[in-house]
């Protein structure tokens, strides 16, 4: 693996980023339309029943920390899809970089992503609902590295699909995170889900971190079998989207798919 290639790809990622300010919708504009109608709606149930006067907290806390997931899998997949939709995917095949490679630079570019639309989420929740991240504390480096590999392994088997089936399938790259907004508990816990879905909700690593998030903003210690069991699915489910888009890409090359992209 060369140091070299990646920071290639990284610096590919931020011309494109910087070339188009449209991208910029995804770390400065969603992160703040987030906060303001989950916001929002947390001051809605508190002014409405004075039971619900804390669930402001765990909406905005959920929905920050949901940005971790959502950034770092976006940044894997559209750093993938900016490839189609430029018609460069031939050109990148035939380069040096490797996969590990490209795949690491966007996923280091992802970071700065994460940081750029966290800084937005910080300010926003501080200014419009007094919610500092302190009430999550350093609690939040371990839950926001599960989240982090989540997203990583989310968007390689994304790109895998894509690979497989053509861009009709990009949707899934948007698509997948709100599954799994939906079935992690990001806002509730997963007694709160049907019944049927709630087996599927509890083996994903997300909900794990969810949970924890949970309990830091109850007031109570950081619960570590959480963290564990989020940490080694999440760790599972990267190791599995790199095995699925592996063989993905093993097709794609076979059956000459890159004619789609070019």
């Amino acid at each position: 693996m060369s140091w070299h290639r990646i920071r290639v790809v990284i610096k590919r990622q931020a011309y494109v980023l910087w070339r188009a300010p449209h991208r910029w919708f995804d770390i400065a504009f969603w992160p703040l339309m987030d906060i303001i109608l989950w916001g929002s709606l947390g001051t809605y149930v508190a002014r409405t029943s004075s039971s619900g006067l804390a669930s402001t907290p765990y909406l905005i806390g959920g929905i920050m920390l949901f940005h971790v997931l959502f950034q770092s899998q976006i940044a894997v997949g559209t750093g993938f899809l900016e490839e189609t939709w430029s018609r460069n995917l031939l050109n990148v095949l035939t380069t040096p970089v490797t996969e590990i490679e490209y795949l690491a630079g966007t996923a280091i570019f992802g970071f700065f992503k994460v940081a750029f639309a966290m800084t937005t989420l910080i300010i926003t929740a501080l200014i419009f609902f007094q919610f500092h991240v302190s009430e999550i504390g350093w609690a939040i480096i371990p839950i926001s590295m599960i989240l982090t590999v989540v997203g990583w392994g989310v968007g390689i088997a994304c790109i895998g699909v894509v690979l497989r089936y053509g861009q009709g399938a990009e949707i899934l790259m948007w698509g997948g995170n709100y599954i799994l907004m939906a079935f992690s508990g990001v806002f509730n816990p997963v007694d709160a889900l049907p019944a049927i879905v709630q087996p599927i909700a509890r083996i994903l690593p997300s909900t794990h971190a969810f949970n924890a998030l949970r309990a830091v903003l109850a007031g109570e210690p950081l619960p570590m079998d959480e963290i564990a069991q989020g940490m080694i699915g999440a760790l599972v489910l990267l190791v599995l989207g790199f095995a699925f888009s592996a063989r993905m890409l093993r097709t794609f090359r076979r059956r000459g798919y890159v004619t789609r992209f070019s």
